[in-house]
């Protein structure tokens, strides 16, 4: 399985001025040949390689496998869409590969070609990434973000064989709820939302204010949000893993690609519906899963919060609230979420995206008693 590695370049002061001007030359040569191509209509690594390479190398002082890595960006940027002009950012990441930069595990240090030549610098880097790099194979980014220089690198890591579940614990994504699976644990979205709100209202006051020490704060706040939400779907998506790992299950999930266009909400809502990272938090889940040998299971989403889990009835008055269920045939009440976690769960057991027949009655009489048991413990 593929997966990314950062560590923390630690340059000397020399060494962060040839790393930030080998940046700066490499993206100014990407948008030199993002003009010739797009003027030329010639979008093709290897014919723009042999247009340009001499001169490139040449003009903007960049080593023979930097040019080559630079037409390769160009060149994969321009396979997603020929009908706009790519232009790169300044301080843009430059991939280098195992010619032009080689790592040295037991010092942790890397060497990696610039404008100055071969430079060798430091790095530091957590358990999680010293482990990964025992079996990086691959390209490697070198990025500027907020003032230091990381590297961001392709792994391979192991994937455990993935075995038949014994059932599906299943998830119900939201915005009161981050998720809640269908054994009946609740991860709250309260204080993710609390602190968007906070931060919302303060880069409200800071903007207005104008000063500059309005605006060094707004830039030290720079993407703190971003991380504490990222953080939060990690434990999240930690937990979800385990639990199903524990009970030999694997992890049935909502298809909610593109929700936000299908959902209509208040203006007061917009922001936060548009900052619910619900994609984020799959993904996590789907990779998390696989190192762990758990499968992943996606079904269609239409009706699971709508549906009875005991009498099968499906109607749109049995979502009295966002929060609460309760069925209009048998009088079954559940919480809302856990009882679309549940519907999700038998969905991934069977062909059939839902239940189209009632459950036998005393397979019925035992669910309820494990449903009503659940909901008294939330």
């Amino acid at each position: 399985m593929k997966l990314t590695a950062q560590v923390k370049l630690c340059p000397s002061p020399e060494q962060a001025k040839t790393l930030l001007a080998t940046i700066k030359a490499a993206n100014n040569a990407a948008n030199f040949i993002s003009e010739w191509m797009w003027q030329n209509r010639t979008f093709a690594m290897y014919a723009t390689q042999k247009a340009l390479y001499y001169r490139i190398k040449d003009e903007f002082g960049l080593s023979a496998q930097l040019v080559i890595r630079v037409i390769s960006k160009v060149a994969d940027a321009y396979k997603l869409d020929k009908k706009r002009k790519r232009i790169f950012r300044a301080h843009g990441s430059i991939a280098y590969d195992s010619r032009i930069l080689r790592w040295y595990q037991a010092r942790n240090e890397v060497t990696l070609s610039t404008l100055a030549g071969r430079e060798r610098i430091s790095y530091q880097s957590d358990e999680r990434s010293r482990r990964l790099l025992l079996s990086q194979q691959g390209e490697t980014d070198l990025l500027l973000k907020d003032g230091s220089y990381y590297l961001n690198t392709t792994v391979n890591a192991p994937e455990p064989e993935v075995g038949e579940p014994q059932g599906f614990l299943g998830i119900d994504m939201g915005i009161v709820n981050l998720a809640v699976d269908s054994e009946g644990n609740v991860y709250s979205g309260s204080l993710v939302k609390s602190i968007r709100h906070r931060n919302k209202r303060l880069r409200t006051r800071l903007q207005s204010k104008g000063t500059r020490a309005a605006r060094k704060l707004l830039h030290k706040r720079k993407r703190k949000e971003s991380r504490f939400a990222t953080a939060q779907n990690h434990i999240i998506s930690k937990s979800i893993v385990r639990t199903a790992k524990a009970l030999g299950h694997g992890i049935a999930l909502e298809e909610l690609g593109g929700i936000r266009d299908r959902v209509t909400v208040r203006k007061q809502q917009r922001s936060t519906l548009h900052s619910w990272s619900f994609f984020q938090l799959r993904g996590f889940i789907e990779y998390k899963a696989r190192l762990a040998g758990v499968s992943v299971r996606v079904i269609n989403p239409r009706n699971t919060s709508r549906t009875c889990p005991l009498c099968g009835c499906i109607d749109k008055a049995n979502r009295k609230s966002q929060s609460q269920f309760l069925c209009i045939s048998c009088g079954y009440a559940a919480p809302a979420d856990m009882n679309a976690a549940v519907n999700i769960s038998r969905a991934a057991l069977v062909s059939q995206p839902y239940l189209s027949k009632p459950l036998q009655p005393v397979l019925v009489q035992k669910t309820r008693a494990r449903f009503q048991a659940k909901a008294a413990a939330l």
